[in-house]
C-alpha cells in the first residue's frame, strides 16, 4: 500500500532539514541514531508505508538499521504519537509521520490507498457516553474507515 496521498499538513515546526524540532521528530523518546533514521525516512514521503517497506528505504540510502530495529523504533513512535499506524484490510501494519498533532481517524480508498485524515465528534461523543454508561473511564478507540475514493470511483 505505497500509493497514499496525504491531505493535511504537518502541524510541528521543522527546520530546513525537515527534521522536527522536537528532538529530530522523535518526540519525547531519546533520538538514537536507528529513531532518527526511519524519522527521517517517513519525512521523505507522504503516504502510508510497511515495515518492510521503510527497511529497504533505509538499507537503499545506506543506513544499517536491522528489520527488527524497525518494528521496535516504528512501536515506540507509534506509541509517542509521532507516526500514525493503521491497519489495512488485510491486516498489515502501515506507518505514516503524523501530521495532526490531535486525535483523529483515516478514511482510507480501498483501490488506490489515498488517505483522508478525519475528525469525529460524533464518534467521540458517542464513545465517551458508551464510556459513562457502563461505568469506564480513561478510555481510547481507534476508527479507520475504509471505501473508494471518487477517483477510483470515477476511473
Amino acid at each position: 500500500m505505497t500509493s497514499t496521498d496525504a491531505t493535511s499538513t504537518d502541524a510541528s515546526s521543522a527546520d530546513a532539514s525537515g527534521a522536527s524540532s522536537t528532538e529530530a521528530g522523535t518526540g519525547a523518546l531519546r533520538p538514537t541514531r536507528q529513531r532518527t533514521a526511519v524519522t527521517e525516512a517517513l519525512t521523505r514521503v507522504d503516504d502510508f508505508r510497511s515495515a518492510q517497506e521503510i527497511h529497504e528505504m533505509l538499507s537503499e540510502a545506506g543506513e544499517k538499521v536491522g528489520l527488527a530495529t524497525v518494528y521496535r523504533t516504528l512501536a515506540a513512535l507509534s506509541e509517542a504519537g509521532v507516526v500514525d499506524v493503521l491497519r489495512t484490510e488485510e491486516g498489515e501494519a502501515v506507518y505514516r509521520r503524523c501530521v495532526a498533532t490531535h486525535h483523529h481517524h483515516h478514511l482510507v480508498c480501498r483501490s488506490c490507498g489515498a488517505t483522508v485524515e478525519i475528525e469525529g465528534p460524533a464518534v467521540e461523543a458517542w464513545a465517551a457516553a458508551i464510556a459513562r454508561e457502563h461505568g469506564y473511564a480513561d478510555i481510547s478507540h481507534e476508527l479507520e474507515l475504509f471505501g473508494t475514493c471518487a477517483a477510483c470511483a470515477a476511473g
